[in-house]
Formats: C-alpha cells, structure tokens, sequence
C-alpha cells in the first residue's frame, strides 16, 4: 500500500507497473519524469498551475551552487531531530533541492523511512522526481497543499518551505506527536537585493503562525552573507523571490544591470509538535 491516497474517492493505492490505482477503479499513470499527478481539475486555477519551467530551472541552478545550503543543513537537522521513524511529507516541495538534503540526511538515521513529495508545478515535480528515480522509499506527486492525497494522520514530520500556509490540510495529515517544520524569511532577507532594485527597500514581515492545536517548540534564527559574483545567479534568485512579479520595468532593469551582489540570507525554522 502506497502512502499517497486516491484523490477522488480517498481509497488506498496500489502500485502497478506505471500507475496507482485504488480498489474503486481510478487509476493515475505515473508519468516518463517519475511522478504521479494527482491533481484533480477543482485544485487547478490554471493550466499549468505553480512555478513554470524557467522558474524550475533557474531554482535548481541557483539552489544547487550552495547558496542556500546553510538553510538545508539546519532544515535536515531539525528534521532528524524530530524524526523517529515512519513517513516523511515535504509540503511544496519545489524542484526537490531540499527534500533530497533532508532525505539524505534521514537516511542514515533510518533506512527505513518514507518520504512523500507534492507540488502544484509539474515541471518542479519532474525535477524533485528526477533526483529519486528507482528510489521506492520516495515518492512525488503533482498535488496541492490545500488538498493533500494523504489520509489523516498518516505524516509524522511535516516539511513546508516558502509553500502557502494550509493550516487544516497540515493538522490532518500530521500524527498525533508528530513535528511540523517550517521555514520562512527572515526579517532583513534579500535586504540588499532589494536595496538595489527599489528606491525605499523593505524589511519583510515575519507572519504569526501561531498554531493553537499545535504546541510551539522553539524557532531557530540562521543567517549568512551570500556574494553573488554573476549577473545570471542574481536573476536567478530574484525570479525566485515575490518581488519578481511585483517590480516594474525599471527595477528589472536595474536586476539585469547588476555585476554582483552582497547581500543577507536570513531564515526562520519553526518547529511545533502536534
């Protein structure tokens, strides 16, 4: 039996050759790229839904020359920590950067566990996809946060990363003593990407993700100065960012004019135990 549930009628899967089907008849062909899309028309707001191809791209190649491999490192770590076996859920997951450091870094620990993968792009599924080919402890699926193909209680540590906020999805799926954590920017994050696009740069608002049927256990503040010696790493993680979609002609401009960039990488990790 899969981890992952049928979307329509909430029943177990099996696993044929290329395709989950539940005992009701409804079958999901796991697609060339590795991934199951579990995405029914109702949970879609366009055709393709989530970051497009070049958004991917320009994740992975930023992603992987270690920029942010100080925020992997502590994201892998407090998930070991809280970790003691069973199934893993990255919630958002991108195009996999993080959930193969984190599955890494579990592995060791427990060669047993299970890690499930969603994500409303299908191009960045078929990048998480990518990095698990013929690994069967992993599993990703093209699937929103706000309807997770996973039955309740069925998570025992819950990873969400930059990814919209579902409160009623995450406490259902998360076991009863099961961890969520979280990540999200920090205060002065970017401060001087911003700084040098905008005329009056912004500090950015840290939410209140204050979770009242989850008891809170500790936040953890890390923080780097990154250089940037390149104009296309700089576009590359400001087409990453929200300000991508919301900077006028000018300060794209003045992205593209940019030779290098100092500037901080600052993160939150939020740990709650359900």
């Amino acid at each position: 039996m899969r981890v992952f549930i049928c979307p329509v009628c909430k029943s177990g899967f099996q696993r044929t050759d290329n395709s989950y089907k539940c005992e009701n008849g409804h079958c999901f062909d796991i697609s060339a790229k590795g991934y199951v899309n579990l995405l029914l028309s109702k949970d879609m707001n366009a055709k393709l839904p989530g970051d497009n191809k070049m958004m991917v791209k320009a994740r992975t190649d930023f992603l992987s020359k270690g920029y942010y491999s100080h925020l992997a490192e502590e994201m892998s770590k407090a998930v070991c920590q809280c970790f003691s076996g069973g199934v893993i859920l990255d919630a958002g997951c991108g195009e996999g950067y993080y959930t193969e450091e984190i599955y890494r870094s579990v592995n060791k620990l427990h060669p047993d566990a299970r890690l499930c993968a969603i994500d409303i792009s299908k191009f960045a599924c078929a990048a998480a996809a990518k990095r698990f080919k013929g690994n069967k402890s992993c599993e990703t699926a093209a699937a929103s946060v706000f309807r997770i193909p996973m039955a309740d209680e069925s998570a025992d540590v819950l990873v969400t990363m930059f990814a919209p906020f579902c409160r009623e999805e995450y406490l259902r799926v998360l076991k009863k003593g099961g961890f969520l954590i979280m990540a999200i920017p920090a205060e002065n994050h970017l401060f001087s990407l911003k700084a040098a696009v905008y005329d009056e740069p912004y500090k950015n608002e840290t939410a209140d993700y204050n979770i009242e049927e989850l008891g809170f256990c500790e936040s953890r503040h890390i923080s780097r100065t990154i250089f940037i010696d390149n104009n296309e790493d700089i576009k590359s993680l400001f087409s990453m960012t929200p300000y991508y979609y919301k900077t006028g002609v000018e300060g794209h401009e003045r992205v593209n004019s940019l030779k290098s960039l100092e500037t901080e990488a600052g993160f939150e990790v939020l740990i709650y135990k359900k």
